[in-house]
């Protein structure tokens, strides 16, 4: 689900419900150091920690990298090999992982959540006055779709994106996100985050905006966001 918001240069690798990542078994074993960080969680996020991290692992295999702990960085960002740019993502029932060589992409953002609304008053805090408006137009076109979760989510991979480029915080008012269908198809698309605060300077070049994809499947909402290297961007 999650590769196919993404460029060919990007490995994808997720896990539904109870299968494996990318079909390996049994599920991976933690490094000391990944298990020391949940040590005291409870199963769920156990599971979850544990899971992404296959998914990411099975990725770097696909990639020609010798599997290696992921760690959480600064804001707790991962921190990958060296070469190696990706984002994880996971909720109930579904994790995955997206990498890429830094010499493809400048930066990944992935997100997945349950295609449900979002819980009261949090839209509020999420969406801007023209996201709103434009959120309300959608849903009244296409109710089969929960835009404001598909908002959240798009926001949440706007920030993965963004944050490996910046070392900031990126708040929800701080970039401005207009989803748009695929012709003929309510349940995927594209979207674009105009960013309202100065953006990252990418091989010399400052991006004022970051360009996605999303989709609706399996009782998810799914969105991918990359930046491409500024010689790409201009081809």
């Amino acid at each position: 689900m999650i590769e196919e918001l993404l460029p060919e240069s990007v490995v994808a690798v997720e896990a539904h419900g109870d299968e494996r990542p990318g079909g390996t078994t049994p599920y991976p074993e933690l490094y000391p150091e990944e298990q020391a960080l949940i040590s005291r969680a409870v199963e769920k996020r156990r599971r979850e920690f544990t899971v992404v991290r296959g998914c990411a692992r099975h990725a770097m295999e696909k990639l020609g990298v010798p599997p290696q702990a992921v760690l959480p960085g600064e804001r707790g960002a991962p921190q990958w090999p060296a070469g190696l740019i990706g984002s994880m993502t996971h909720c109930e029932g579904y994790a995955a992982a997206a990498l890429a060589r830094a010499t493809d992409l400048a930066s990944i953002g992935i997100d997945a959540e349950p295609h449900l609304p979002l819980p009261d008053n949090v839209l509020a805090s999420v969406a801007l006055p023209d996201e709103d408006r434009r959120l309300r137009g959608l849903a009244e076109r296409h109710p089969g779709v929960h835009w404001d979760r598909l908002l959240f989510s798009a926001k949440e991979s706007v920030y993965k994106a963004w944050f490996p480029l910046t070392g900031k915080w990126l708040d929800f008012s701080e970039a401005d996100i207009d989803v748009f269908m695929d012709s003929g198809h309510a349940t995927s698309g594209g979207l674009r985050a105009r960013l309202l605060v100065p953006g990252p300077v990418v091989d010399g070049r400052r991006i004022g905006h970051f360009d996605g994809r999303w989709t609706v499947r399996r009782g998810l909402v799914a969105t991918a966001v990359t930046v491409p290297h500024a010689q790409a961007a201009q081809d």
